[in-house]
């Protein structure tokens, strides 16, 4: 059995929002219509998602689509960042270095890398154990690529985050925990073939 991770693709950025209150932008909704029909898709029996607004609407409108349940976990969240709130692209990709980069250290109040991969590890381990349905999770970039860095044993680096824009997926596999391909915009992504 094969499950999927896709990140929350592009959002309305809100300097005067939480975080994790920012929506879809219409390129973004636009980016999750384009996937639904996908064969890959087809096979979705559930949707994980993290709580933030953005996940939770990339979530819905597949779960829509499909007519399957769809569940929401708080622990699948983001790397907490609300110490610092909103910060200016150049500033953010700079701290996200640092958060990659230094995975036992806090940068300005931060989650610390080693205990977002700890809590997004131990939160999907909980929906894996056989007879798990085929499941596609929903999250974000850096929590889903600490996932994937456990998930194939590499070091927590940044070189394995996704591509800038978000709406990307990978695949692994449900048995054995095995990555089976590595980011993937989604509207490019047509499945992993010959995988179990």
């Amino acid at each position: 059995m094969i499950a999927y991770y896709l990140t929350h693709p592009q959002v309305d950025i809100e300097s005067d929002r939480p975080v994790p209150l920012w929506r879809l932008s219409e390129v973004g909704r636009h980016r999750v219509k384009a996937i639904l029909g996908k064969p890959w898709l087809g096979c979705i029996e559930r949707i994980v998602s993290s709580a933030e607004t953005k996940a939770v609407e990339t979530a819905a409108i597949v779960a829509a689509y499909l007519h399957v349940p769809m569940q929401i976990d708080e622990r699948l969240g983001e790397n907490d960042r609300s110490s610092t709130g909103f910060l200016p692209p150049e500033e953010f990709e700079a701290a996200a270095d640092r958060f990659f980069g230094e995975p036992q250290k806090s940068w300005h109040g931060w989650e610390t890398a080693i205990n977002a991969s700890e809590r997004i590890v131990s939160a999907m381990e909980q929906f894996l154990p056989p007879p798990a349905p085929q499941t596609l999770f929903v999250g974000h970039g850096a929590v889903g690529t600490l996932f994937k860095c456990r998930l194939a044993g590499y070091p927590i680096a940044r070189i394995h985050d996704q591509p800038a824009g978000g709406g990307n997926i990978f695949a692994f596999g449900m048995a054995g925990r095995e990555l089976l391909c590595d980011w993937t915009p989604m509207e490019a992504f047509e499945g992993v073939a010959n995988a179990n």
